[in-house]
């Protein structure tokens, strides 16, 4: 894609809104963004499989991945004033929820504007000035005086999802993104267009472009998706925290304009290392920046692809300030040289090469 259609692209995939069990919004957008050049199934979860048009019988596959869902919340109940209660979709930390501004999807599937209710500092004691409340005790405010209002009026009840309400800018002199949901909204713009790149191309492997539904809350598509393709090898395209803002030089192994980062370790997950290694030549080879990290957090479906099928996996991330909270920086930089690594390795693989990482 040219710069302008792919800044386009990771505007409007940022923007949209889709939580984990409530993608369709973002499943309809890639869908459109892909349609054609590549062949289109949904499955009941809203797993979307990609398949690229040349693919032709009794190839080995390569499996691309990426996920659908944000983090976001959802509706448990309304309390007696009006207010609702809400519980996290993935992981959130406490202290950025707070003074959210949100969208709630009510039951005729219009967006209601709400935001995580606050206390005006006039009418705290001493400790709630200094303490974040549990996220049992937030409310979301969306301008309702009672419980019969929102549910019937505003038409909010238990189970309907909430979405973070911010738009993204793109800044053309930095190159930096700044909005929501990067994580995993650009490794999905970043497997379009590894499909849109390697169009009307004959490879040596089919491929296959998995976009996966619920991996904020444990991977779940990715197993589904796994097991429907059967890849023979396995390349996730994931957006990864970046450390470079509060870890020394010396430990910092992701930051932004450093390239993607290639994943040696989270708690999940593990890389065929043959691969790893292979992925690090083919990027010194074609000039592409990249980083590695081990990490003693997170997980990524890389682990659920990896575990369940067998397939020699590895993960390319692009490197996201500030990774689950409302507002996100990420460099057009990192995205594009994550791209372009997915591209040259599809490029370069051989049944020779693929063999000699199971060959110890």
């Amino acid at each position: 894609m040219k710069k302008e259609e792919e800044i386009k692209m990771l505007k409007a995939f940022a923007d949209a809104n889709a939580t984990s069990g409530f993608e369709e919004e973002f499943v309809k957008l890639f869908t459109e963004t892909v349609k054609n050049y590549a062949d289109i199934k949904i499955d009941g979860m809203l797993n979307v499989y990609a398949a690229k048009k040349q693919n032709k019988a009794h190839r080995p596959i390569i499996q691309l991945d990426a996920h659908s869902d944000a983090v976001g919340f959802i509706t448990q109940a309304v309390r007696p004033n009006g207010l609702i209660k809400f519980v996290p979709l993935g992981g959130w930390v406490k202290y950025n929820i707070p003074a959210l501004r949100v969208k709630i999807r009510n039951r005729d599937g219009e967006y209601i504007p709400g935001v995580v209710a606050t206390k005006p500092p006039h009418f705290m004691t001493e400790s709630e000035r200094n303490n974040v409340p549990d996220v049992a005790d937030m409310s979301i405010d969306v301008g309702s005086s009672s419980r019969e209002e929102t549910i019937n009026d505003y038409k909010i009840d238990t189970g309907c999802p909430i979405f973070v309400d911010v738009k993204c800018e793109y800044n053309d002199k930095t190159g930096l993104f700044f909005g929501k949901d990067f994580d995993d909204r650009f490794g999905a713009a970043a497997m379009a267009d590894v499909l849109q790149e390697l169009k009307d191309e004959q490879t040596n492997f089919n491929i296959v472009a998995a976009l996966s539904s619920q991996e904020e809350v444990g991977l779940r598509g990715a197993y589904v998706t796994a097991r429907e393709v059967k890849p023979d090898l396995a390349i996730v395209l994931e957006s990864c925290p970046a450390d470079d803002t509060f870890t020394p030089d010396w430990l910092s192994q992701t930051g932004l304009k450093r390239g993607p980062m290639l994943r040696d370790m989270d708690t999940s997950f593990l890389p065929n290392p043959k691969f790893q290694q292979y992925a690090c030549d083919v990027a010194d080879k074609n000039h592409i920046p990249y980083t590695r990290s081990v990490r003693t957090g997170g997980g990524q479906d890389g682990a659920a692809i990896y575990y369940e099928n067998g397939a020699p996996t590895i993960v390319i991330g692009i490197p996201v300030r500030y990774e689950h909270s409302p507002y996100c920086f990420s460099a057009y930089h990192d995205f594009k040289a994550a791209v372009d690594l997915a591209v040259a390795i599809i490029r370069d693989m051989t049944e020779e090469k693929l063999a000699g990482f199971s060959n110890f």
